[in-house]
């Protein structure tokens, strides 16, 4: 049995619909966690940061600083995450690191506290997880995912006959696609 080319069309946006449809999750899953691992810089994908500042009266001396009075000044501020432990930096300038990561500076000099709360974003910090490979089970998946692409590009490479496809319109963009990454990587280190 010999196929024809509208047969290997057919054949090829059949198999471009229903991979899309299977792997869009996944698509859309390393499109999101992708946008954070980007801007990483800017914005952390695993936590969200939030900044409080406070001015304390009638602080106790270094000397006088226990884990009972750094929960009584957290207790005092509103701080509800568990202590770990404090220290000194500097002289009169205390660290205290809370359960959970989130930390409470604060100078017993001046009264300035400053209250850093790590809060975990469940679902993005999970998505970006994935880029790190988390196991061999992800690796499998990810080679799956990886061919899955291919199939993806070579089948739209192939399913559109006429001036859109590999020989008019389609060919233009296949190459101009090809050149950008090629022009950022030579151009824009």
């Amino acid at each position: 049995m010999k196929l024809s080319s509208n047969d290997i069309r057919r054949w090829c946006r059949l198999l471009h619909r229903d991979i899309s449809f299977l792997f869009s999750g996944m698509v859309l899953i390393y499109a999101i966690s992708g946008l954070y691992m980007n801007h990483r810089d800017t914005i952390n994908p695993h936590y969200s940061v939030t900044v409080t500042e406070y001015m304390l009266e009638d602080l106790p001396t270094q000397a006088e600083i226990s884990r009972e009075v750094v929960e009584d000044i957290m207790g005092d501020m509103g701080v509800t995450e568990r202590y770990t432990k404090h220290y000194f930096p500097k002289p009169n300038n205390m660290k205290v690191f809370l359960k959970g990561g989130s930390s409470l500076e604060v100078d017993l000099t001046s009264g300035k506290a400053v209250y850093e709360s790590l809060r975990r974003r469940p679902l993005v910090s999970t998505m970006t997880t994935l880029h790190y490979n988390p196991g061999e089970w992800w690796t499998w998946f990810a080679d799956i995912f990886a061919i899955a692409l291919i199939t993806l590009t070579l089948t739209g490479l192939i399913m559109i006959k006429g001036n859109k496809c590999l020989w008019g319109r389609g060919g233009i963009e296949l190459l101009i696609g090809i050149a950008i990454p090629i022009i950022l990587l030579l151009f824009c280190k």
